[in-house]
């Protein structure tokens, strides 16, 4: 069943990047419009996995940086959109960094990131029995990719991290353009990574994530990956406090943090493995000189 969507919130950037890549406007009107013509196209979408509990994305997956100011912004939600730059700012101005590792399977052409490794297994979620059982998915839907991982060539890289930030589509809001490579259903997901940056360095980057220069940022990996494991740590100015996993605006898994919103994480604060399913979802989407995956 295609899914049409239209621009109402804060962030709009799956309907961002369908209208841009048709070279329109990001507005409602055109949305509708794209609707109404009924073209199609094709969509990856990630499996976030954790022992029973999965979570299918479609838009981003986000842990430091990025997370940090898309959740804990929430405070300031009054301010409407310019909450996202004031908090960037603050977020800038004590930077965190984190300690932890991913794992990964490049795409072609990015097998010379990172150290070699093995898959060592599904993660398993350390959340109490409660939580577990009332999050237990039905066993008749669906459980995600079923690509044997074990098989696969692995890369590694090791923190500290400023951010790690995984897309699928180009645009994770109207005006950010985080992953200028990104396809919709190429099979791969974009991984934008930040490890060690001077704080100036840092704010001029942040400026640049509006038309996707970034990511030709000496401060920037930039790869696509096939699949990819997470395993976040605590931070390292303070290792009694931990971070926020954010993937399409929901928080994923909370650790020891600071901040306490009202989102409660759907996995633990640990490992867990993101995998993507090719052109599973299908969207309605404008046509005239879109570069995508359309399907009749």
């Amino acid at each position: 069943m295609p899914i049409g969507m239209v621009p109402a919130g804060t962030g709009n950037g799956m309907v961002k990047s369908l209208l841009d890549s048709a070279g329109e406007p990001c507005s409602a009107s055109n949305a509708i419009l794209a609707v109404i013509r009924g073209h199609k196209c094709s969509l990856d979408v990630a499996t976030i996995s954790q022992g029973k509990t999965r979570f299918f994305s479609v838009l981003m997956l986000a842990w430091g940086l990025i997370a940090d100011i898309d959740i804990e912004s929430e405070k300031y939600r009054w301010m409407g959109s310019a909450r996202m730059d004031f908090y960037a700012l603050q977020r800038i101005l004590h930077l965190r960094h984190y300690n932890g590792r991913v794992s990964f399977v490049p795409a072609p052409g990015f097998e010379d990131y990172g150290e070699a490794t093995s898959y060592h297994g599904e993660p398993t979620s350390e959340k109490n029995p409660t939580q577990e059982e009332s999050l237990k998915i039905q066993q008749q839907g669906y459980l995600g990719s079923d690509v044997k991982l074990e098989n696969m060539h692995w890369r590694t890289i090791s923190g500290p991290f400023v951010s790690i930030w995984l897309h699928n589509v180009p645009w994770g809001g109207e005006d950010v353009m985080a992953a200028p490579n990104a396809k919709f259903s190429d099979g791969y997901l974009d991984l934008i990574m930040v490890k060690d940056i001077p704080k100036l360095a840092l704010l001029s980057l942040m400026s640049k994530t509006n038309d996707g220069s970034h990511a030709k940022s000496p401060h920037v990996r930039y790869l696509k990956v096939k699949a990819l494991v997470l395993e976040p740590g605590p931070l390292v100015e303070d290792p009694t406090k931990e971070g926020i996993i954010d993937s399409d605006g929901e928080v994923i898994a909370r650790g020891n943090v600071t901040y306490e919103g009202d989102q409660k994480g759907l996995m633990a604060y640990d490992k867990l493995q993101i995998t993507v399913d090719q052109g599973l979802a299908t969207l309605f989407a404008p046509v005239q000189g879109m570069g995508v995956d359309c399907v009749e």
